[in-house]
Order: C-alpha cells, then structure tokens, then sequence
C-alpha cells in the first residue's frame, strides 16, 4: 500500500510521547469467567487488523526534510506481537490485578511495530479475566477508538464465531453496536455546540467574516487561554517519573446518577464532575494539604468536534477545553451547581475549536517547538478529564459477557494525572490514572470519589423526601 502521511493532529499526539508520561490509552475489559483465547485472537484478527489498516500499519519517519511521519504496511506483521496471555501471580486478588495494569501503562509500545498490543489475563481470584488494550493516540481518539473496539463486539450471547464479512454486514454490525449509545451524551453535546459553527469559522474564513461576533469569541477565547496563569500549585504537581499506578471505582448505578440529575437539573456529567472534584478535594485534605474555599484546579477536557456518523472514523478529530474543578467548595450541592455553570459556559464557546487549531498548529511546528508550546499549555492545568459514553446494554466478546469496560487517558506535557469516566449497561465507573511520584494510592481517589457520590445521592433523597411531606393543615 501506498504511504499515508499522518495528520497534522495525529503527528503532535505521537510526537507528544515522552519516557515519563506515554500517548497510549489503555483500557479493559472484565468478564466474570475465562474467556476461548483462540476465539479471541480469530475475532482481533478478523474485525480489527483484516478490517482496520492502521491495525497492520507502522509508523515511519520520513527522510525528507519538511516531511512528516507515515503510515506504512509492516511488512513483518504478526498477530502474536501484538496479542498476549498472561497468567496473574498468586493471590490473584484485585490489588495483584492493580499492579499488573500498572505495569502495562508505564510500558511504551514498540514503535518497531504497529502501535498496540492486547493482553489476555487470567488466574483471578474467582475464575474471572480481564482483556487489557493498549493503543496508541496517534491512531486515534478516544470516541474514535472506543467505537471501532466495539465493533469487535456481539449484542447476541449466542452470536456464531467471526468470518471475514462483507463490508455491508460489517457496517450493518456496526450501526447496531452503536445504536446501543445513548443518543445525547454528554460528551458529545459540547463539541456539537461548537462543531456548527465553531468549524466553519476554522475551515471557511469567509463564514468567520459575515459572523463577526463569532470571530471575535474565538480570538477571545484563543487569548483567555494564552494568558492563563500556570495552574495552583498542589501536591498533584511536580516532577514526574515513569511509573504509573492505575485504579476505578465501584460501579455507580446510572440510575442513582440520573436521580440526582432530574433533582437539580443538571446533567449526568456535572453529577459526575462534581463527585470527582469532590474526591480530588478529599484526598488532598487526606494528604495533609491545605483547601481553602476558593481553591480550584483545572483540567483539560477533550470535546468531540467529528459528527456522530462518523464517530468510527480513525483518527484524531477532537479539540481540548479548560474546566476549572471547584475542589474547595465543601458542599456537594453547591459545588455540584458550580461544576454546571462552568460546562455550561465552555459548551457555549469556540474554546474546544482553539484547541483542536493549537493542535494542529503544534503537528506542523518543529518538533522542538512543539514541546515548548506543550509545556506551556500543560502548566496551565493539573489533569486530564475525559467522559466517554458506552452502550446501554451489556455486550459479549468472543463468546464472553463483558461485565465492565473502563479506560485511561494518557497525560501530556508534565500533567500527572488523568481522570477518566465511562458508562456501561446502567453503571458509571470513573478511571484514576497518577504518576506514583506525585501521588501513589490512586485507589484512595477512587474510593474518596464513591463517598462524594454517595453523599450526594443520600442528600438528593432527603431531599425528596421532604419534598414530598405533606404540608400540616
């Protein structure tokens, strides 16, 4: 096959790999009970490598001068260098489980190859196993990816082992994996408010012309971001190294989530926000810093800026925004309406489309250049936040019910955490990924993120309840 030169987007994310924080989304998913390795390695290689080409593509540099990288066919392409089974060591327990995952997002991928790799692992306690993903960023983002992993996927439990299909059945097979999403998630919703009209102003400089208040917005917002002051210093800041620790929480019911939405009318995002924010703010207490009312810190948020249809389409189509997470407000509530007003100014904005411009303006600087602008901009935040919606209903890999999907973001720049939230068949989890430097138990985030939502949910209910009192004669 001819080469194919990456996109301007797609070269930043792979130049912005760095020994101490890896451009690599890692993800798993869980099943209760083994799962037909054979199966497994014929349903990768027959709807993932033989359907998708950068599955079988490597990365080369160009020799050229002004040239970028490609993709090229690897013309030594094996299924076996990229697929895995490993046993656990004894006890098998979660926390055994932790380190093994840990291990596999501080590992970069061999660029000698195509740029992923799965891992089958097994011998838990109780029988059950866990597939790990390990994909890089230059092949896609994270909806983008998430969409094509769920085509390997089966609504049906007695779905027939995976043949090479047509393109039809493939697309048709597709449609109905995706159409288990739901139709409206919060994710999405930001980059549509902005994709409209936001892109035009990008793409069409006449459009920007005869929207003059537009126009003016985004150079607005393109300066807010420049001047931003580096982001308050915590305990989350600071050096980084190249071990990362990984952890999740306990399944919250959608329907809790949605029950605490409908109360205030928010959105299932700002409920989850809020909790998290809650949780970050908890753990610093927990680390002895000090929280002061007014204290916020801020995340970049990837925004989907590519149309639903073509949310399979690989590659990178996404701009970043700049939340700031109100930590020090004590009140869940409170802090929960605050985490409202602030998505609901960026949705509002062309921020997401000045990131998506700064990204690619970073693909066609000079590599140099580029890691400069990255630390720049990196400074200027403490995390990253990511929402991803999955399908409302559980689905089967090869042959397998999968119980749970969750997912890491990789940090870039000098960030040291990621924050990731995902929904599956009426549960949210939420991801913690931190650097073991800065902060070491992200399984204390996690579970301080459980409280937060467990606090809030109990407060919705009492609520509710005296909502419902029937008024004294």
């Amino acid at each position: 096959m001819a080469r194919k030169p990456l996109s301007n987007v797609d070269a930043a994310w792979l130049r912005m790999d760095d020994p101490t924080n890896l451009m690599m989304i890692t993800g798993f998913f869980e099943f209760s009970g083994p799962v037909d390795f054979e199966r497994l390695r014929a349903t990768i290689d027959i709807r993932l490598v033989q359907r998708w080409e950068r599955f079988h593509q490597w990365v080369r540099e160009s020799r050229l001068p002004l040239r970028g990288p490609y993709w090229e066919d690897d013309p030594h392409f094996d299924l076996d260098n990229h697929i895995f089974r490993i046993g656990l060591p004894s006890p098998g327990d979660e926390a055994t489980l932790k380190e093994m995952i840990s291990k596999l997002s501080s590992r970069p991928l061999d660029k000698s190859k195509p740029l992923w790799e799965f891992h089958l692992i097994e011998n838990l306690q109780g029988g059950g196993s866990f597939l790990v993903a390990r994909l890089h960023h230059a092949i896609a983002d994270g909806i983008a990816l998430m969409s094509v992993l769920m085509t390997l996927c089966d609504v049906d439990a007695d779905a027939p082992w995976p043949e090479p299909e047509p393109e039809e059945a493939h697309q048709r097979r597709g449609r109905q994996v995706r159409s288990l999403f739901p139709p409206a998630a919060a994710f999405f919703a930001a980059g549509r408010a902005v994709a409209d009209e936001g892109k035009l102003m990008l793409l069409k400089p006449g459009h920007a012309m005869k929207r003059a208040e537009q126009a003016a917005a985004f150079m607005a917002r393109l300066g807010r971001l420049t001047l931003l002051p580096p982001d308050t210093r915590t305990i989350f800041k600071g050096d980084l190294g190249r071990k990362k620790v990984v952890a999740w929480t306990q399944d919250m019911p959608l329907e809790d989530v949605k029950r605490v939405k409908s109360t205030f009318r928010v959105t299932v995002n700002d409920v989850v926000v809020a909790a998290v924010a809650g949780g970050l703010r908890r753990y610093l207490i927990h680390r002895g810093e000090r929280v002061s009312k007014s204290l916020s810190i801020r995340a970049m948020v990837p925004v989907n800026l590519r149309p639903l249809d073509q949310a399979a389409k690989l590659g990178n189509h996404f701009g970043l925004v700049v939340l700031a997470l109100p930590v020090g407000m004590a009140n869940p509530l409170e802090r929960m309406m605050e985490v409202k007003r602030r998505m609901d100014d960026l949705k509002g904005s062309p921020e997401a489309v000045v990131g998506f411009t700064l990204l690619e303006l970073m693909g066609m600087s000079p590599a140099q250049i580029e890691k400069i602008a990255l630390r720049f901009f990196a400074m200027k935040s403490t995390l990253v936040l990511t929402n991803v919606p999955g399908p409302r209903q559980k689905l089967y890999f090869a042959g397998s019910p999968i119980e749970r999907i969750m997912f890491w973001v990789p940090q870039a720049g000098r960030l040291g955490m990621g924050v990731s939230i995902f929904s599956y068949a009426g549960a949210v989890n939420v991801g913690v990924m931190t650097d073991y430097g800065l902060a070491p138990d992200p399984e204390q985030i996690a579970r301080f993120i459980e409280e937060e939502f467990s606090d809030m949910l109990a407060l919705t209910n009492e609520i509710r309840k005296e909502s419902t009192k029937p008024v004294a004669p």
